[in-house]
């Protein structure tokens, strides 16, 4: 044996003693580290309140796919990548993709959704006419459903363009084209069908009833041309009848011929009654009496031009004025006016004249396609009040 062996020092043995007590300390220690962990509540996993909803996000587990807006799960994600790619997949391959897509929804009812796939497909560039073809009749399909028959006859004659024999497209593109009442192009659709299977019943009876709506709506043309045709005449006889009176209108520019826009009543209650003449030639006048004193107005929707005032003003208080409280207003104790906004003047309206012959004056204006006329209890501080706040009065006989 060497020196250097020799002076190498002895390692320490441990007893018996010394190994279990060691022991048991490794085994206390593990036990506090489990201890601590239960005490500690794990949040990384999935909350048991919501497990199956965590479940369902699962790509291995979901029973839909996820909708727009909803949280995909990353492994979802990295599928669809594989799927939709466009560095992945070629423009076929993403329009069928998306074609099945759209499929699925049909399937289950989401039009919506089917429409925003094919669409999608679409927006692939797939230059495969049959492909096209079946996207957009699938589109027609979906919008069908939703009752956009507008949409779906323009996506059926665009499959139709791609796919001329697309039977089944073209029969919704037909049955589309009626629906919007277009009824030439549902005819010639129709016949094309029975073209091709002369037994084809629908196509009979949806040609047939469409043969029926164009009748009906020549019909509904000629008679809507007839009636233009009388309104025009009306209209042309009592712009006739308002220049023989020598009706002046205050909204009318010079130099100007009248409208049925300046004869349209501005007011409300009278705006569905505009002057015209009857088969009597009598001009029928809208007209508004309005009260100052407590500002309001009536309406006369229908007043007849040879009625006289006092006639109007006795008919109008056969009851009682609701908010006439002190029973000023009675025929007898009321006065008329009018105003001349042109000439910054009020004026008393003579009661024994006729309606005709007030507004033939030269000082009378209609005023927003109507009559307007003021009245106030005579002799009375509302009268006075009346003529000084709208300027000096003129008298006419």
């Amino acid at each position: 044996m060497s020196e250097t062996e020799t002076e190498k020092p002895k390692k320490n043995q441990i007893t018996d003693e010394e190994r279990l007590e060691l022991a048991a300390k490794l085994d206390q220690e593990l036990d506090d580290f489990i201890e601590g962990l239960e005490k500690k509540r794990y949040t990384e996993g999935w909350p048991e309140d919501r497990w199956q909803e965590e479940m369902d996000k699962h790509p291995f587990f979901m029973k839909k796919p996820p909708q727009p807006g909803d949280e995909v799960h990353p492994l979802f994600e990295g599928l669809q990548k594989l799927k939709y790619d466009p560095d992945e997949n070629t423009a076929e391959d993403l329009a069928l993709s998306y074609k099945e897509d759209g499929n699925f929804y049909v399937k289950h009812k989401k039009f919506r959704m089917g429409v925003y796939s094919y669409t999608e497909g679409l927006k692939a560039k797939c230059d495969n006419p049959e492909v096209l073809a079946t996207l957009y009749n699938n589109r027609s399909a979906s919008h069908f459903f939703l009752k956009n028959y507008r949409s779906a006859l323009s996506d059926a004659e665009k499959a139709l363009e791609y796919k001329p024999n697309y039977s089944k497209c073209r029969w919704r593109a037909a049955q589309s084209a009626f629906f919007i009442s277009k009824f030439d192009v549902c005819k010639q659709l129709c016949e094309e069908i029975l073209e091709e299977d002369p037994k084809n019943t629908a196509a009979k009876e949806l040609i047939s009833q469409t043969k029926t709506k164009m009748q009906e709506a020549e019909r509904n043309e000629r008679k809507a041309a007839a009636e233009a045709k009388k309104k025009l005449t009306r209209f042309h006889r009592t712009i006739d009848a308002i220049k023989d009176r020598g009706v002046k209108f205050d909204d009318m520019k010079p130099n100007t011929r009248l409208t049925e826009e300046l004869l349209r009543p501005k007011f409300l209650p009278l705006e569905d009654f505009p002057v015209h003449l009857d088969e009597d030639n009598i001009l029928i006048w809208p007209a508004a009496f309005s009260y100052p004193e407590f500002m309001f107005s009536d309406f006369q929707q229908n007043l007849n031009e040879d009625a006289l005032m006092e006639d109007v003003i006795v008919t109008m208080f056969s009851e009682p004025l609701p908010c006439d409280k002190d029973g000023k207003y009675k025929p007898g104790k009321i006065s008329v006016y009018f105003e001349n906004r042109k000439a910054a003047s009020v004026i008393k309206v003579d009661l024994s004249k006729s309606i005709k012959e007030i507004v033939s004056s030269k000082n009378f204006y209609v005023s927003g396609g109507s009559l307007l006329f003021f009245v106030v209890p005579t002799d009375t501080q509302i009268e006075k009040e009346f003529i000084n706040e709208t300027r000096r009065p003129m008298v006419y006989t």
